[in-house]
């Protein structure tokens, strides 16, 4: 009787020490099923960001690096697997510093248009200004986006005809083209970059003079950065308008 009472009394005990012993087993079958699930994942090397990347702004190498994440066998190619492919593209939105970047998120320069095109090349204090061109006006269509162009004005009033070199270094940052029928026909415009003082004075003789464009060779550019800025024009705010006066006074010799 007594070792019944024994035996009686440790089956409780026992009973707990399966359950237990059933637990341990389940869990360790678990982590093995798990750890198994997590190897059949494919790893693969991806280009991912170094520091947030703000739309609108190329993208440098120094911001990009290579890094080994999980994807998923089933997932579309989205990734990018080398710097050099990312590299110069425009993000269309904030990129986060570690994300992984995927094809949606970003265009090469020349497929941006409109808010998601980059910025232009514009230093501070300076502006973009457009000016029409022509074969013969800008130098049979050799004047390229990098180049720096001096503008000549053509004045004919009275009688008196003149011509004279009234800017000198401007860099070209764009170029127009006409399009007709999907092919080119040349330039027709260039994108420069001036003070809005300068602005004002060209959009006065474009409309007042002849203009045209001479092509000046890479030695002698003088301000190649063109971060140099006139001490007479300082800021945007600078400008305040021209008048015949004012363009008689400052080019006398084209009256």
């Amino acid at each position: 009787m007594s070792t019944f009472r024994a035996l009686t009394s440790r089956l409780p005990f026992t009973l707990l020490g399966i359950v237990l012993a059933l637990l341990v087993i389940g869990a360790f079958v678990l982590v093995a099923l798990n750890a198994g699930t997590a190897s059949n994942v494919p790893y693969q090397s991806v280009v991912v960001t170094t520091k947030d990347l703000a739309p609108r702004l190329p993208i440098d190498a120094a911001s990009l690096d290579v890094r080994r994440i999980p994807v998923a066998s089933n997932y579309p190619p989205v990734f990018f697997t080398k710097i050099t492919e990312v590299q110069g593209m425009i993000p269309l939105v904030t990129i986060l510093s570690g994300q992984a970047i995927t094809s949606n998120e970003v265009v090469r320069a020349s497929q941006a248009l409109g808010s998601q095109s980059e910025y232009l090349p514009i230093p501070s204090g300076f502006v973009a200004l457009t000016i029409p061109t022509s074969e013969q006006q800008g130098v049979a269509g050799f004047i390229q986006p990098g180049d720096y162009i001096s503008v000549i004005a053509t004045v004919s009033t009275a009688g008196h005809v003149a011509s004279l070199t009234i800017f000198t270094n401007l860099h070209v940052i764009r170029v127009g083209t006409n399009n007709s029928s999907g092919s080119s026909s040349g330039a027709s415009s260039l994108t420069v970059v001036v003070t809005q003082c300068q602005a004002e004075v060209i959009t006065w003789f474009l409309q007042f003079a002849a203009m045209k464009y001479s092509l000046e060779s890479f030695h002698d550019y003088l301000h190649p950065d063109n971060t140099v800025k006139d001490p007479g024009c300082p800021s945007i705010d600078s400008a305040k308008g021209v008048t015949l006066p004012i363009i008689q006074k400052a080019y006398p010799t084209l009256f």
